[in-house]
């Protein structure tokens, strides 16, 4: 494994170095916390692909796709269509808000109120869960691969917060696609791997001769085949439905408003929907190899993991020498790709909306300087930053820490009734602005109840039950608001359809943003810093390794190459027609 630390510490390395780079084009709030909504589409859709994932992918997701074969890409399927939606005119909507940050996108839907209910709820959940994937990520490659589990928590962590920190958004959004570029390579060559291994269609066929495999890998089990009733037809609905809302509503702003404009935010959900359809039919293809190739070996390995180690299982088994420490980068990537997004976002939205608010309480109404924000933007990010590693090391520390099941209660039990009031103001527009505490409560009843069912009388709720009575709830309170609207006062309602007539006004870049060389610059770094990781996945070519093994090294450097070609290609293409435009310019005036 020495070579596959070297590795990954290299990668680690440019990483921080790429966060450096970017730290120059940080000169305010607006750059720290949306990249000065100058984001190409490109960057803009493969960070909104890596924030959407985790190294849950390749344990969690990987274990159903191992137990139940593909009833678990109903879940990717939900995600592929929210793109599709946001790539026809949600992307654009969402960008044409002008808002900063998501917050910014709730008080002008619903009030000051919601916003600062939401601000506070998220600076409370929001370090909590990304505290929960470290950990998660951490725990794993501990037991899989013999990482020592404190210094990986504190190592991730602490590069997170370094490039977070000194290139703010800019810096998160590079590294995203740098780890997207690094985690499709490395999928796509450990796919290919097992469906080779396989046997391709045929073995496939015949692996599903084995009466259990076969019933498992039905598209929809019947009740009682899985526990929990897991991947029957109501569970599908209900996973369905709890994936595909959150992406559908207001709470999913912030993965757009970073872009130039409407056009650049929907062809940017576009590329975020090939990639998960790609994605799709590439991760979970090794997970369900593994379960007809090596499925007793897996089950009985011993750690104590089992399932949720057969993607990890499989990719050893397979990949050549040099390249799982790729693959763990890979890993590492998918978790660090949702924390920095996640930290970036909720420093963004403290720096933006709560501390103006308390500034104004305390009778502070003088502006605070750019610079001073840009402190207090880097503070904030190391406070959070150290909050989520001092999280995730207590969970680490004490495995049956209570918190981690709160985090678990609140996430599914008030995660979704607060998110259903976005859902529901985003496309209902005649709700009020008091609504979202309606619709909240009635969505947050039957959870409620499901708890103390549970705490007092022992009756289990399973989550498909329990998501579909919130929904239903949900749609109940929403009911109600919409017969209550008639009562809105009208410069309220002038307020609400305010916002629906600037969600649907396209912006004038050049004209509310202004030109700059920005786009050209986004080219150019990322393709030198994606070639120099192709110049040292080649290197790997130096170890010892069979025919197949050096071919397989030399597609993980041939399709990082490419990549790089491509932006400098991009970058060529941009500088020729900017300089066209800029020679037309004297011309027209």
């Amino acid at each position: 494994m020495d070579i596959e630390y070297v590795s990954l510490g290299a990668y680690m390395l440019a990483l921080l170095c790429l966060g450096g780079v970017f730290a120059k084009y940080n000169r305010n709030l607006s750059d720290f916390v949306v990249s000065g909504a100058k984001g190409t589409w490109w960057l803009v859709g493969m960070s909104t692909l890596m924030s959407g994932i985790s190294a849950f992918t390749f344990t969690g997701n990987a274990s159903a796709a191992f137990l139940g074969g593909p009833s678990l890409l109903v879940i990717y399927a939900s995600n592929c269509v929210a793109y599709l939606i946001c790539g026809l005119f949600l992307a654009a909507w969402f960008r044409q808000t002008r808002a900063r940050t998501v917050a910014d996108v709730i008080r002008q839907r619903f009030g000051v109120a919601v916003e600062q209910f939401t601000v506070y709820s998220g600076v409370f959940l929001n370090p909590i869960a990304a505290a929960i994937q470290l950990w998660a990520l951490a725990i794993f490659t501990s037991t899989v691969f013999g990482f020592p589990l404190t210094p990986t928590i504190v190592v991730i962590g602490m590069i997170v917060m370094f490039y977070s920190t000194t290139g703010g958004k800019w810096a998160v959004m590079a590294t995203d696609f740098v780890q997207g570029v690094m985690m499709l390579a490395i999928t796509s060559l450990v796919a290919f791997l097992s469906w080779r291994e396989l046997g391709g269609i045929d073995g496939f066929r015949e692996g599903l001769q084995d009466p259990q495999i076969k019933a498992d890998f039905a598209l929809f089990n019947p009740i009682g085949h899985f526990e929990n009733n897991r991947f029957t037809i109501k569970w599908a609905v209900a996973i369905f439905f709890m994936q595909i809302y959150v992406q559908l509503s207001l709470s999913a702003a912030g993965r757009f408003i970073v872009a130039k404009d409407g056009r650049e935010a929907r062809r940017s959900a576009w590329f975020s929907f090939w990639l998960m359809a790609l994605g799709s039919c590439i991760w979970f293809l090794p997970p369900m190899a593994a379960r007809i190739l090596y499925g007793q070996e897996i089950m009985g390995d011993g750690s104590g993991y089992g399932a949720d180690s057969s993607y990890a299982f499989i990719a050893q088994r397979l990949l050549p020498n040099g390249l799982m420490g790729i693959m763990l980068a890979g890993m590492f990537a998918a978790t660090m790709s949702s924390m920095d997004t996640g930290l970036n976002g909720q420093v963004g939205i403290v720096a933006n909306n709560l501390i103006p608010r308390l500034r104004k309480l305390l009778g502070h109404t003088a502006p605070l300087s750019d610079q001073t924000e840009m402190r207090m933007c880097h503070l904030l990010s190391i406070l959070f930053g150290l909050l989520i590693v001092g999280y995730s090391l207590l969970f680490s520390w004490q495995r049956d820490f209570p918190l981690f099941d709160a985090y678990l209660i609140i996430g599914s039990i008030i995660g979704i009734p607060l998110g259903l009031p976005m859902l529901m103001g985003l496309w209902f527009k005649r709700l009020p602005k008091w609504s979202y505490f309606v619709i909240f409560g009635f969505s947050v009843a039957p959870s409620i109840w499901s708890v103390l069912d549970e705490r007092i009388w022992d009756n289990v709720w399973l989550i498909q039950d329990r998501a579909l009575w919130i929904f239903l709830f949900g749609l109940l309170g929403t009911i109600v608001s919409l017969l209550f609207s008639r009562y809105v006062s009208s410069g309220e309602q002038q307020e609400i359809d305010a916002f629906f007539k600037l969600m649907k006004k396209p912006v004038d870049f050049e004209q509310e943003v202004g030109r700059s060389d920005i786009d050209y610059r986004q080219y150019v770094i990322l393709s030198r810093f994606i070639a120099a990781i192709g110049v040292g996945a080649l290197l790997l070519l130096l170890l010892p390794n069979s025919l197949a093994g050096h071919l397989a090294i030399f597609y993980i450097s041939l399709f990082i190459f490419v990549v790089a070609g491509i932006l400098h290609w991009g970058g060529v293409r941009y500088k020729r027609c900017d300089l066209s435009r800029s020679n037309e310019a004297p011309k027209k005036g």
